[in-house]
């Protein structure tokens, strides 16, 4: 009802001319002053939050750009630890950038292209971290950052499902699970004022490829559910001026989800989880927008992250814990991990 409600309000303030939250309070302007955006900018056309074509066309140029060449965007902030319920403590920062193209297709479904990382930092100094001190188990542990050059996928007229591991999860799941399946993709977009507000979220829950048999120290157990929650504020101006190929945003990111494999907290004893609060961002769109500390190791190490995003078969989700299962050698002697093998097989 509420998502149907906060549909129905924007589409109506659309109709009204962009009258937004000033109308409902009473301060309506002049006819004129509201109308002559629209005469000076003839591509300007609200977003139809009821067609799911138009939340795809808002979300792509949202999430990136549906122009010819990709675009960059950043994220910052800090993973807090929660054991029981003991006070969260802040344990590194989290940093990072995507790189991301978006190519809307004849039938409206869009196809997305990228490459992202995700580096950790130490909260004093800012500077990305190679070695962590575990405070539980006392073991300095090699830090995991993650880089991935294909991520690679499709948004179609229906909702997103995930693919991950061995279970599937419904994107913006609000309580139906497999039910909502099939359903039409249509977001939350809530207008306020200039802004078009936007919650993005995810919860997975799946058998852990990093595997208590294969990594015994690194493996929090058999199953994991880590989750990404976005709230994005992004101008109405730029989403539904149809002449713009990328709109701005910021947002807030949160991220909950078992220790990093890296920390190696398998055999610790301390049951928790990690909590992370961040900045999320396309402000200008260039590596302008990437946190100093990630470009300087990226132009070092990875270059070619800041590349243009290649096109190919879609890739299904590949997170931290798929990289360290493929790329990190199991601690038990003769165990064979099942996607480093599979990889193998891909040639890549």
């Amino acid at each position: 009802m509420l998502f149907e409600t906060m549909h129905n309000a924007v589409s109506r303030r659309s109709a009204l001319g962009f009258l937004g939250m000033g109308a409902a309070a009473g301060m309506v302007p002049p006819v004129g002053a509201a109308a002559a955006p629209q005469s000076r900018n003839p591509h300007l056309r609200p977003l139809d939050v009821m067609d799911p074509r138009e939340n795809l066309y808002g979300f792509a140029k949202l999430w990136g750009t549906i122009g010819p060449k990709a675009v960059k965007s950043g994220y910052y902030g800090v993973q807090y630890a929660i054991v029981g319920s003991k006070r969260a403590v802040p344990m590194f920062g989290y940093y990072g950038f995507g790189n991301n193209r978006n190519i809307l297709q004849p039938d409206g479904s869009v196809k997305v292209l990228g490459k992202e990382c995700g580096y950790f930092t130490d909260l004093h100094t800012g500077e990305i971290i190679d070695v962590w001190d575990n405070p539980w188990t006392g073991e300095k542990c090699e830090v995991f950052p993650f880089l991935n050059d294909r991520w690679r996928g499709t948004l179609g007229l229906e909702q997103k499902v995930f693919k991950v591991g061995d279970s599937e999860t419904v994107n913006n799941d609000m309580g139906k699970g497999k039910a909502a399946k099939g359903a039409p993709f249509l977001l939350p977009w809530h207008r306020v004022g200039d802004q078009y507000l936007l919650g993005w979220d995810y919860a997975h829950e799946y058998t852990n490829p990093v595997t208590p048999e294969g990594w015994p120290k690194a493996s929090t157990g058999r199953r994991v559910n880590p989750s990404e929650h976005f709230t994005v504020f992004t101008p109405t101006a730029e989403i539904d001026d149809r002449s713009l190929a990328s709109a701005r945003f910021h947002a807030g990111f949160t991220r909950q989800g078992p220790w990093w494999p890296w920390m190696k907290m398998g055999q610790s004893g301390v049951e928790g989880v990690l909590m992370g609060r961040m900045f999320s961002y396309k402000i200008t769109g260039t590596e302008e927008d990437i946190p100093k500390v990630v470009l300087k190791r990226v132009e070092r190490d990875r270059p070619d992250l800041l590349e243009e995003p290649t096109d190919g078969p879609d890739e299904g989700v590949r997170g931290t814990l798929e990289a360290y299962a493929e790329d990190v050698p199991p601690e038990a002697p003769g165990y064979v991990s099942p996607l480093a093998e599979a990889r193998k097989q891909k040639g890549r």
